[in-house]
């Protein structure tokens, strides 16, 4: 094998298909990149969960496939000057790396030794715009649970039919969903779940404004294919929440108020909340406003956010985890907002003022007396 091409592009390559790499692997290649050059440059990172590959255009003189070790590839081309880097392989899997004045030589694994990533066989397929799809992503994921005795809630819910997305994650304590029409291709309607960690690296491949990103739907593993990347993982088995029955519909008291208001006065009592206690907030809903307070062991604090009550009249006091609610109101995607409440052990949950865009729920903190 032997090519050369752009420093900045190798570079991208690696860096994305790095992300897929396995850190520590009883299969060696896994902590690996496999580099192929054919028509042009072929990266890919795989850990047997999800795998990653990228191509870009190299000037190809011979053809051929090589292992290298991701860490410290990635090292070597982050740190070369700008420039051509050209990569060749010698005898015993040797790999020359070269861009101006440095030079380095690697041991390299035979290509053979790469495990074969999944072909997804396509049932389904979606095209979402990526400025969408990565939106809809940043504002639910967060929700996603991180508790692996319960895998089936570390992936996110998606949901097609009637040409509308709908994405859920939940973890037990709170729920997220966004929902948008969308452009179904060939997909009549199918629910799937895909695991956290690789919805994560998909939004931040999300970055072309005016591109698309089409997922494939197959029986037991899902792509997305996001320009010239194709990030391929699979699906989780289970039972997912019914969200349709969880979330509440009708409400007590219904309070209008303006995101970034809340936003400002949660994140201002939020500093005396010592992470390692994990004081629940205060919050007092009134007939023209929402106070927010919390007292601990470090301090006190209070902030009041005008509001406007759209439905209801009495007031309310419930409990709330302060973190949880900071992610809401940092990724509900509208500046007015709403907040249902029933009672004090009944689940908050904000939603937009117009449509059903989104939905946010949290479940209440019981507070001391």
């Amino acid at each position: 094998m032997k090519f050369s091409c752009e420093k900045y592009l190798i570079q991208q390559a690696v860096y994305i298909a790095s992300r897929c790499t396995a850190s520590k692997s009883p299969i060696p290649a896994l902590e690996g990149l496999l580099i192929e050059a054919g028509n042009d440059v072929k990266i890919t990172g795989y850990d047997l969960k999800k795998g990653i590959y990228t191509n870009f255009p190299a000037d190809v003189a011979e053809p051929g496939a090589i292992v290298l070790n991701s860490r410290l590839f990635g090292e070597i081309v982050r740190s070369l000057p700008d420039g051509i880097v050209s990569l060749n392989i010698e005898k015993n899997n040797i790999v020359e790396i070269k861009c101006g004045d440095a030079e380095f030589s690697l041991i390299g694994t035979d290509s053979g030794e790469f495990p074969e990533l999944p072909a997804v066989e396509k049932e389904n397929a979606i095209s979402v715009p990526q400025d969408i799809l990565g939106k809809m992503l940043r504002q639910t994921i967060f929700a996603v649970s991180d508790n692996e005795s319960r895998p089936i809630y570390t992936g996110a819910l998606f949901e097609v039919e009637n040409d509308e997305l709908v994405i859920v994650a939940v973890d037990g304590f709170r729920l997220s969903l966004r929902r948008e029409r969308v452009k179904t291709g060939s997909l009549e309607s199918c629910r799937f779940i895909v695991p956290g960690t690789a919805l994560s690296d998909v939004e931040k491949l999300c970055t072309d404004s005016e591109g698309t990103a089409d997922i494939t739907v197959g029986a037991k593993h899902v792509s997305f294919v996001i320009g010239s990347t194709v990030l391929i993982s699979r699906r989780l088995e289970g039972e997912f929440l019914n969200y349709k029955k969880s979330v509440p519909t009708e409400f007590a008291i219904v309070m209008e108020v303006a995101r970034e208001n809340l936003l400002r006065s949660v994140s201002r009592v939020s500093l005396v909340i010592d992470e390692k206690m994990k004081n629940p907030l205060k919050v007092f809903v009134g007939p023209e406003f929402v106070n927010v307070s919390c007292t601990t062991g470090i301090g006190s604090g209070e902030d009041r956010c005008p509001a406007k009550m759209k439905e209801g009249q009495a007031v309310l006091t419930i409990g709330l985890n302060n973190r949880y609610l900071l992610d809401v109101l940092k990724a509900a995607p509208d500046d007015m907002i709403r907040i249902g409440l029933n009672n004090a052990n009944s689940p908050c949950v904000i939603f937009p003022s117009e449509g059903d865009g989104f939905a946010y729920m949290i479940l209440p903190v019981r507070l001391r007396v």
